[in-house]
Formats: C-alpha cells, sequence, structure tokens
C-alpha cells in the first residue's frame, strides 16, 4: 500500500486530475459570465413567478410586472438561447396585456402581444419546430407537430396563445384572419400532448375559439361547452378565467343574458382564497367581471 506521500501516487492523481480540469475550463470557455449567473438564477426566477402567481393586490401586480419583464429580457441579452427564459418572456407579455392593458388600450395590447409571440415563436424553434405558423399550410404545420413531443409543449402553448390574442385585436387585418386556424393548430397540438399544460388553458382556447363565433362562421356551441367543461374539470372549478371567458365569448355570442350575468355574479362572489397559488389571475378574472358588467345593458 502506498503512502499518501508516495510521488508515484501524487503524479497518478495529478494526471487524473488534469484532463477535469480542462474539461472545466473548456466549459467556462464556452460559457459567458453573464450566462453563468443567469443559469444559475433559475430557481430565483421559478419562485419570482410563483410569487407573482399569488398576489392579490392588483396594483402592486401591476406596478411590478414591467420591471420583472424587461429584466427577463435583459437576462435574454446574455443566454439568448435559454428557452424557459423564452417562456417567461412570452408568459409576462400576455399576462401583462391580458389582465391590465387590453381594457384600456387595445393598440398597445396588440403590440405587446406580438412581442409575446416573438418570444414564444423563439421558444419554438429552440424546442425543434423551425416553421413560421403564420406563413405555413396547415398540412406542414401538422405535420411538424406531430414530430414534436412533451417537451415541446409550453413553447406550442404560448407561440399559439400569444398569435390568438394578437389576432383576436386585429380581426380587420387580413394577416391576422389568415392565421386563425393555425394557431388551433399549434393550440391542438398541446391538447394531444398534454391538455392538462397550464391548467387545461388549451382547453379554454378552445371553447373561446368555437363560442366566441356563430355557428355560420364556424362556431359551434356545443364543442364550446365541452371545452370549457373540461377546463373547469381540470381545475377543480377554482380558477375563475374558466367562466369569465364562457361569459364573455359563449353567453355573449348566444345572447343569453342571464347565462352571462349570473356567471358574472358568481366570479364576483367567490371567495378570495379560492386557489391560492394563481390568486392573480382569479383577481383579474373578478375584476374583468365588473367590467363586463358595465356593458351588459349594451350588448343585450
Amino acid at each position: 500500500m502506498r503512502s499518501r506521500t508516495d510521488p508515484q501516487q501524487y503524479t497518478t492523481r495529478k494526471a487524473v486530475a488534469l484532463p477535469g480540469l480542462l474539461l472545466v475550463v473548456t466549459l467556462l470557455s464556452a460559457c459567458s459570465m453573464g450566462q453563468v449567473v443567469v443559469r444559475s438564477s433559475a430557481a430565483i426566477l421559478d419562485s419570482g413567478i410563483d410569487a407573482m402567481n399569488r398576489e392579490t393586490d392588483l396594483r402592486l401586480a401591476r406596478d411590478a410586472m414591467p420591471a420583472n419583464i424587461k429584466l427577463l429580457e435583459g437576462m435574454l441579452i446574455e443566454d439568448p438561447g435559454n428557452t424557459e427564459l423564452r417562456l417567461y418572456a412570452a408568459q409576462g407579455f400576455y399576462g401583462y396585456s391580458y389582465g391590465f392593458i387590453e381594457s384600456e388600450d387595445r393598440a398597445r395590447a396588440a403590440h405587446l402581444y406580438r412581442r409575446c409571440y416573438s418570444h414564444a415563436l423563439k421558444a419554438l424553434a429552440q424546442s425543434g419546430m423551425q416553421l413560421d405558423p403564420e406563413h405555413t399550410s396547415a398540412e406542414q404545420l401538422a405535420a411538424a407537430i406531430g414530430r414534436l413531443d412533451r417537451g415541446a409543449v409550453p413553447a406550442l402553448f404560448w407561440t399559439a396563445s400569444c398569435l390568438g390574442k394578437w389576432i383576436d385585436l386585429n380581426r380587420d387585418n387580413v394577416r391576422s384572419i389568415a392565421g386563425v386556424s393555425n394557431a388551433a393548430t399549434l393550440m391542438q397540438g398541446v391538447l394531444d400532448l398534454d391538455e392538462t399544460y397550464y391548467h387545461g388553458g388549451a382547453h379554454m382556447f378552445f371553447g373561446v375559439f368555437y363560442g366566441g363565433r356563430a355557428p355560420m362562421l364556424g362556431g359551434d356551441f356545443a364543442r364550446a361547452e365541452k371545452h370549457f367543461l373540461r377546463a373547469a374539470q381540470i381545475n377543480e372549478q377554482k380558477l375563475l378565467l374558466v367562466d369569465l371567458l364562457k361569459a364573455e365569448y359563449m353567453h355573449r355570442q348566444q345572447l343569453d343574458r342571464t347565462a352571462f350575468h349570473d356567471t358574472l355574479v358568481k366570479i364576483q362572489s367567490a371567495p378570495d382564497d379560492l386557489y391560492p397559488e394563481m390568486a392573480l389571475v382569479n383577481a383579474i378574472a373578478r375584476q374583468k367581471a365588473a367590467e363586463l358588467l358595465t356593458h351588459e345593458g349594451d350588448w343585450f
């Protein structure tokens, strides 16, 4: 047995350690210091998103979100290939636009949804799909989605969501109308791979997709009802956004004033602690329900 100070053993250990040291140096040289810092912040970012989702003070959330979004974009300058950051940025733009901007400035909201889409589309490319959904046939898009796995679900979801909202705010734009079916094709990929992703968000999308149009224009109230019901089941009927969208799009399209009114009143009376993990979304739903009720007499 050799002693700890045996020169031969020391030489052998040094020879073994040298390749490992070279590997560390190589890895560090492949990443900038900024990338190292960004990637080491993942846990903090996750906690920040969770804290924002649990926020119940809408004014505080509205004031905080722009700075958080710009922080994410700053981090993306350091690490542009970071798919998770891209998805956080897309989610941030979507939440800020939908929750606080759309009801007061639709033109600005449309611009922000476009920025949301840009981040999500880059995440989708990094997840394995290089096609541009706005300039690809539905058949080619469906074939490309069919080659993806569940790892691409977040990118598919946010790309479809951001594109769908941009289209919703640009209904007089020929370019936007042409993208409706492809946004639905993207979201169908989410349904096929993981229908529960983001609290059943794909079902909410299709509830709006089929419920917000008259049957002669491709609407289907029965299908919309099934999607809204499934979304509510996935969330155990705790996410008020499901009922809000159902009232805003389907009940309004059906000219069902009673269902519209009763659903929005039910949202407003829901307890604050109904879904602590999504308290911010529920608070936004309550605020939007109040806004919609002010227009009830104009629509019915």
